[in-house]
């Protein structure tokens, strides 16, 4: 098990609550290890599912790793406890975002990727709320830091989304165009969002939403892809695309 701390001042009280992660599962490269990817489970999901869709990918080089959120009440059910990556109540664009619970989950996928060696490539990827979690990790590397401050430590290399959304969409831009360092960051960051038209979980606007944040945030390298007929799930198509996008964007050896 994991633990990560997030703290959250208010005057000279400070709040914190305490995440505990599940067990994270691994999928070792079959080939030359020439990068790492952490894959993020949607909302009540675990580790294991994910591992068992990815070890059946034929990318070679890359070795998954695959945490299990903490479980936690989350109000979009009633406050239900399931594994969660964050709290979320609502998927609008007007809906408050759980910033501790994004910091939390972000840092603890660093810190995964943080002893992997200096010439293995890095990047996240993840279904539904796992994408959210992605996303968001790429708008703290692209600003250099997590939402509460703390330096972003990881250099990543590309982010995929597949049915997801954007936490933190509204004041995006405004974070990175102050900066040349972000903007020179979001510019170089591959992306790739996936997203079902027939999606009744998270709709397909919100994905289309999230390309064309990113997008007019500075981030030059998004791809967004659409899918007739598709609902929240993936597909071996998709996957098929994931892999092609993975292959070239990391320079694999020994990929189709």
């Amino acid at each position: 098990m994991s633990y990560a701390h997030s703290h959250m001042g208010s005057g000279s009280r400070t709040a914190r609550r305490t995440f505990e992660f599940g067990k994270t599962y691994v999928v070792r490269p079959k080939g030359k290890h020439q990068a790492t990817l952490v894959w993020l489970h949607g909302l009540g999901d675990n580790g294991l599912s994910s591992s068992q869709l990815l070890e059946s990918l034929p990318l070679t080089n890359i070795k998954w790793i695959c945490p299990t959120a903490p479980i936690r009440p989350v109000a979009l059910l009633g406050g239900f406890p399931c594994t969660a990556w964050f709290d979320v109540g609502e998927l609008s664009e007007d809906g408050p975002d759980d910033w501790e619970g994004l910091d939390a989950s972000a840092s603890h996928i660093a810190n995964l990727l943080s002893t992997e060696p200096a010439d293995v490539k890095v990047g996240i990827g993840g279904f539904s709320m796992g994408a959210a979690i992605a996303q968001y990790s790429a708008t703290c590397f692209a600003i250099g830091r997590y939402g509460n401050g703390i330096p972003y430590p990881l250099n990543l290399r590309a982010i995929i989304g597949l049915s997801g959304w954007l936490p933190g969409s509204r004041s995006l831009r405004n974070k990175i165009e102050v900066s040349h360092e972000a903007r020179r960051r979001a510019a170089s960051l591959p992306i790739l969002l996936c997203h079902g038209i027939s999606d009744d979980v998270v709709l397909w606007k919100y994905g289309e939403k999230s390309a064309q944040s990113l997008s007019s945030a500075g981030f030059r390298y998004v791809a967004f892809k659409s899918y007739d007929g598709l609902g929240h799930y993936t597909v071996p198509r998709e996957m098929g695309e994931v892999c092609t996008w993975l292959s070239s964007r990391l320079g694999l050896e020994g990929s189709s």
